[in-house]
């Protein structure tokens, strides 16, 4: 017990040992590589739109996307049997429907996801709402769709479903003025579908979610040849592919919006999906010389759930983006956002707005920086369905 004992003073003492060492001369500093600069400048991006030798536009597009796909390893295997759909629960709400599903996307896994159908006769437009990152992993879809709470067996509310009501209406209060974006989509006539992203609410970890695992899971995925961040928009393709088959959705009018990581993912799926004929993206687009340098305030600069390995060879956040030409594109950033800094941001704007007049389609392109910090409230919510209704004429 002594023996025991002793050495878990040692081994603690040494931690903190450990911690409090440091070495005159180092190579890392904060979370970058002391070269940071001398990497940033060599980055010519010789896959992007007037840097690449191809001079037709779709040939460009084909060609852009094929790398994309390059850098995001192997893809999941499609599932074997189609979609294999499976109801979980269901409630009538104000105006519209509300289903949470079980979807099989791949050979691999079922995904959980949320379905909101108008009340009516359709066929009606439809959005794939996708959600933040927010570090807070415990629900997903529940960010963009009020979550159902079903009952157990002697018809006692589920005390899982009433603890994840709970943090999605503390959330959305938080980020979205209270205002659940799918709801208000479904509320207005559209069909919603929103899934968990690969690590958050029913996809998360046995053990419970905690962000700090999160890097270490990405990176064991990489040992398997494959990526976590672009599993993520590889279900983001395959969830919209399955939207365009519902009797309820008009397939010729498909968007998707998202804030944060959820606009990440949205002006990525307008890149990557032909299903996808409008996108509205609410805080998150910069380039990469900001996010990456020592000039950028936050710790963390990058981030697993936004990296395709060597994609930054080719291209950078906007030339991506701008794979979605000529489709409208809605852009909003917030003059206050300490996560995107608006020098990178009003960069990237030009960069897209570039492109987009190159084709003449520059009206198809809105980009707006507010006066906001890091936020989707109802006055950004309402011109972003404004402009998806001009797009569906609504």
């Amino acid at each position: 017990m002594k023996n025991t004992f002793a050495t878990i003073i040692l081994l603690f003492s040494l931690s903190l040992t450990a911690t409090a060492q440091k070495r005159e001369k180092y190579e890392f500093e904060r979370n970058l590589p002391v070269y940071a600069h001398q990497l940033i400048a060599d980055w010519t991006f010789p896959m992007a739109w007037g840097n690449s030798e191809i001079t037709d536009f779709d040939e460009w597009r084909k060609a852009a996307r094929a790398k994309v796909f390059d850098c995001m390893l192997t893809p999941p295997p499609p599932a074997a049997d189609g979609y294999d759909v499976k109801v979980l629960a269901e409630e009538q709400r104000d105006g519209y429907r509300a289903k949470k599903i079980e979807i099989r996307l791949s050979r691999y896994y079922t995904v959980p996801a949320m379905v909101l159908i108008p009340d009516g006769n359709g066929p009606f437009p439809a959005i794939n709402c996708l959600h933040d990152h927010g570090a807070h992993l415990y629900i997903g879809k529940e960010k963009m769709i009020r979550p159902i709470v079903t009952n157990d067996s002697t018809g006692t509310p589920k005390a899982e479903d009433l603890a994840v009501l709970k943090d999605a209406d503390e959330w959305v209060s938080g980020l979205y003025e209270g205002q659940y974006v799918g709801d208000f989509l479904a509320k207005n006539g559209y069909v919603v579908f929103s899934a968990d992203a690969p690590m958050w609410g029913d996809r998360g970890q046995k053990e419970g979610p905690r962000r700090d695992r999160y890097d270490m899971i990405a990176g064991n995925m990489m040992m398997y040849g494959i990526n976590l961040s672009a599993y993520m928009t590889y279900d983001d393709i395959a969830g919209t592919a399955y939207l365009a088959t519902l009797p309820e959705v008009d397939a010729n009018r498909i968007g998707c919006t998202g804030f944060s990581m959820g606009a990440y993912r949205s002006w990525m799926l307008s890149a990557l999906s032909d299903d996808i004929k409008v996108g509205v993206s609410i805080c998150w687009m910069v380039t990469g010389d900001e996010q990456m340098s020592f000039n950028y305030s936050r710790t963390e600069n990058g981030g697993f759930a936004n990296c395709f390995p060597g994609l930054r060879r080719w291209m950078d956040y906007p030339h991506v983006a701008s794979m979605a030409c000529p489709k409208p594109m809605l852009f909003m950033s917030g003059t206050k956002d300490k996560l995107f800094p608006v020098q990178g941001v009003e960069d990237a704007y030009a960069e897209m707005h570039r492109v987009w007049q190159s084709q003449g389609a520059d009206n198809q392109l809105v980009t707006r920086l507010v006066e906001s910090p890091h936020y989707f409230g109802e006055a950004m919510q309402q011109e972003a369905i404004a402009f998806l209704n001009k797009v569906f004429k609504k």
